[in-house]
């Protein structure tokens, strides 16, 4: 666990082993806000209804631990079914949070599922009037792949406000939203017992706008008008409690759909929980599957490393440019996402 006085502790000598760019990468998005301790931040249940154990004061812990001030959502203690609310109350918290003025950026609480219900009811004149980080992850990238392709600036694919904020998650998020620099992401081992080891498919860089999330619930958008432009785009994709053929499938809705051939460089992060055992998926495990459809390609490649449902995953700048190298297993942001 970080307490804010222990993290920023930390953030000097972090910042001294940082690699940055010569120059900004063209054609960059909008910027956002930067953060300042003692801003305040919307906390949203875009999804799942909130139900664990004191989960929204472990949301609201964390963000007063960064040295920020929560705000609640007016409709994040409802309940719809399974869902946090009803389509209408949980888009009208989404849109309060960025017509306020006072709220410099946006947490979801939990993942889940509903996020994509809510997409035609957001207001998104008033988003893109109104930019400001949005952090979530799971269920939230319904809303980050939507943003890419609607809103105009970068969103932050990291923990949910009430997952558990240690040092890697931390730190990557202080570097992206507070101190507003180009860090370098990834290549340092991280010991989780649940995360799979990073493995390079096919060496080499590339450069493009880093796009992706959740698998499920990108391929669950294909097709739709949500869905952002991946033409020479860095994919990266996790998921979590999903059978290998599953995967498999998954991943070869995106071959059909023209995502991986027009992708300049693939990060398979994590699949927490894919459960090899399953009866219907004996004869390949899961790296088989990943190099069935990434070999392939020719482009640069890569799996393993702390992103998706893992402790300390790494908060990811989501439709900034960034650069890939697969052989050290890095992302390296080319510029700033805010100012």
């Amino acid at each position: 666990m970080i307490a804010r006085r222990t993290a920023l502790g930390t953030m000097a000598g972090a910042l001294a082993g940082l690699a940055m760019p010569a120059a900004a990468a063209p054609h960059a998005p909008r910027k956002l806000p930067r953060l300042r301790e003692g801003d305040t931040v919307g906390l949203v249940a875009p999804a799942t209804a909130l139900t664990l154990p004191d989960e929204l004061d472990r949301a609201e812990y964390w963000m007063r631990g960064m040295g920020l001030v929560p705000k609640r959502g007016a409709h994040v203690t409802e309940q719809d079914g399974y869902l946090a609310g009803t389509d209408e109350a949980r888009a009208a918290d989404l849109n309060a949070m960025f017509a306020d003025p006072d709220v410099r950026a946006i947490f979801a609480i939990r993942g889940g599922w509903g996020g994509a219900r809510i997409l035609p009811l957001l207001d998104w004149a008033t988003i893109r009037a109104n930019p400001k980080l949005l952090v979530g992850y799971s269920d939230t990238s319904a809303l980050h792949l939507a943003f890419a392709a609607r809103a105009g600036f970068p969103t932050i694919h990291g923990p949910n406000a009430a997952s558990r904020w240690e040092k890697a998650s931390w730190e990557s998020l202080w570097h992206l939203g507070f101190a507003g620099v180009a860090p370098v992401l990834g290549g340092e081992a991280v010991e989780v017992e649940t995360m799979r080891a990073g493995r390079t498919i096919t060496a080499g860089t590339a450069r493009g706008r880093l796009l992706g999330g959740n698998l499920t619930i990108l391929s669950t958008l294909l097709g739709t008008p949500w869905v952002p432009d991946f033409d020479g785009a860095i994919l990266f994709v996790e998921d979590v409690n999903e059978a290998i053929y599953r995967v498999d499938r998954m991943l070869q809705q995106l071959k059909l759909a023209g995502i991986l051939d027009h992708a300049a460089g693939v990060v398979f992060g994590q699949c927490t929980h894919c459960n090899p055992d399953d009866p219907e998926s004996v004869g390949f495990t899961l790296d088989d599957v990943i190099d069935h459809h990434l070999r392939p390609l020719g482009i640069p490649a890569f799996t393993g490393g702390n992103i998706g449902h893992v402790r300390n995953q790494l908060c990811l700048p989501h439709g900034a440019t960034v650069e890939l190298d697969a052989e050290a297993r890095t992302l390296r942001l080319l510029e700033p996402i805010v100012a």
